[in-house]
């Protein structure tokens, strides 16, 4: 079990995240949604400290806890040691090829051999369908590719709790199916994760909890079932209202 309790972050006096807590069971796929603005990417940022909370904590159980208001350089180096980040924009170094992007963490944060490192980060692109681009430099990669790349890129790390911020908002359409894709496989395979998606027919796909975030607050919880289909808070109900034919759609294929 991860837990955040009282998650909280101001900008220029205004709070952007109010005491926000989460209990995270192994193998969750926990999804957050909500209006642009809500506090969504901010409490993603939080949780690895790519944001600065002003206060609250995680715990991820029996191997590290860490108080944000208090927390020293070598406590950030283990919170990222826990958690790896999907961005929206890939974030690859584009001189160096998928293989290299992949080794990159393996060999100056775990300190792996590079030959080992190597050897993983080749296993982990073919476990993303990117066998054959291995040794190509990233502008001889499409967004999707790109995208694959930085999944393998944080899956290498091993991490306790991987974070996925809007990690299809840069892609063409046509290309959000194959991220997609990758991201349910990997749920499948039981990585814990948190999700930042506008994609509400995914959310209902991938999720096993969804939360509702507005004005940096949580105001309902629950599974895609209940969220989508019975959501109790007015705000949440008018958000839902607007995405029914996607979630319906999911729902009829299940």
């Amino acid at each position: 079990m991860i837990s955040i309790k009282n998650l909280s972050k101001t900008y220029n006096g205004v709070k952007v995240l109010d005491n926000l807590s989460l209990d995270i069971a192994e193998n969750d796929v926990i999804a957050l949604i909500g209006a642009s603005g809500a506090g969504k990417s901010t409490f993603l940022r939080s949780i690895n400290y790519l944001e600065t909370p002003d206060s609250g904590s995680i715990d991820f159980g029996d191997t590290f806890k860490v108080d944000f208001s208090a927390i020293s350089k070598e406590e950030i180096l283990e919170l990222r040691r826990e958690t790896a980040m999907v961005f929206q924009q890939f974030n690859l170094f584009e001189r160096l090829t998928a293989t290299q992007n992949v080794m990159e963490g393996l060999v100056q944060v775990k300190k792996l051999p590079k030959i080992e490192a190597e050897k993983t980060a080749r296993l982990l692109l073919a476990s993303v369908g990117l066998s054959e681009r291995a040794d190509y430099y990233p502008k001889f990669l499409s967004g999707g590719q790109k995208q694959r790349v930085g999944i393998a890129r944080a899956l290498a790390m091993q991490p306790k709790l991987l974070l996925l911020d809007e990690p299809t908002s840069a892609l063409d359409p046509e290309l959000i199916g194959e991220v997609q894709e990758t991201i349910v496989q990997t749920a499948g395979a039981g990585q814990t994760m948190i999700l930042v998606s506008h994609e509400m027919s995914f959310v209902a796909h991938v999720a096993t909890k969804v939360l509702f975030l507005e004005n940096g607050s949580i105001l309902e919880v629950g599974t895609p079932d209940e969220i989508f289909k019975h959501p109790k808070n007015p705000r949440t109900q008018e958000f839902v209202s607007r995405h029914q034919n996607s979630y319906q759609e999911v729902a009829e294929n299940r």
